[in-house]
């Protein structure tokens, strides 16, 4: 028995998030439909990261266990013949599978840090070209002060005021190891790394951030809505239209490849 990792690319405006769903209509469920095609025999993958309906993965990460032997160029190929163009696996790599180890890979729990994208198209009129790949705010924002508030919630903390009521996380203590905000012309990319996400935060943390862009909210009430641990406290959360999974870092032994097509905010500076 070995475990496949395949890292995974999807535009999730079609999609009803990642995670399984009697619709069948999930990531989740496009994959594993491709990978019955492609081996003849029903497999379960475990993600690092479960994405809600519309928000978008540059590189999802996703293990399952099996005896079959394929090259890494045959579990790509071939089980994208059989992916919609939504999505697709853009590597695969078969690790050693210690039955009964504690010490195994696992997309999840080995999961070091996460990083995720946020684009925000800002203008007065909304734009049909930027729909399902981008949130629009048509308020003027003001981004530094943005990055002042974004300051308040680097380091270690309890992030329950960012926290959807049914999140399933354990804790909401999460380790926020940064926050940037880069503007070019009418996009604002927000992009923030952390130890792990409970369900909603980026999203609730954007919407927070804009009431402060907008001049609703100082920088110092960023601080405030922290320190409440109260959800009900901070702003709505955000559309998921520009929310992108983008990167999950792991220990270096497990010598993983990246996508290495789409860094976000490198190519926004093309448009």
């Amino acid at each position: 028995m070995k475990r496949l990792v395949l890292g995974v690319q999807y535009d999730g405006s079609g999609w009803q998030g990642w995670q399984t769903q009697p619709s069948g209509n999930t990531v989740q469920d496009a994959l594993e439909r491709a990978l019955f095609q492609f081996c003849g025999r029903e497999l379960t993958t475990v993600c690092a990261g479960r994405t809600d309906a519309g928000v978008h993965g540059i590189e999802q990460v996703v293990h399952f266990d099996t005896d079959l032997d394929r090259s890494a160029y045959s579990w790509v190929n071939g089980v994208n013949s059989f992916l919609p163009g939504s999505v697709a696996v853009q590597w695969a790599k078969e690790l050693v599978l210690d039955e009964g180890s504690q010490d195994n890979f696992h997309a999840r729990f080995s999961a070091r840090a996460r990083t995720y994208h946020y684009v925000l198209y800002n203008s007065k009129i909304r734009s049909p070209m930027w729909a399902g790949r981008a949130g629009w705010v048509f308020r003027p924002l003001d981004v530094d002060l943005m990055r002042e508030a974004a300051e308040k919630l680097l380091g270690e903390h309890d992030f329950s005021a960012f926290r959807a009521s049914g999140c399933q996380a354990k804790s909401p203590v999460k380790h926020m190891y940064e926050i940037t905000i880069r503007q070019q012309g009418e996009l604002i990319v927000f992009t923030l790394r952390a130890s792990a996400f409970l369900h909603h935060m980026v999203r609730n943390i954007v919407g927070s951030l804009l009431f402060v862009g907008t001049g609703r909210r100082s920088p110092a009430w960023m601080a405030e809505v922290l320190e409440s641990k109260n959800r009900s406290v901070a702003a709505p959360t955000f559309m998921p239209d520009g929310l992108y999974l983008a990167k999950i870092d792991y220990e270096e032994k497990w010598d993983l490849p990246h996508s290495g097509q789409i860094e976000l905010p490198g190519f926004l500076s093309l448009l």
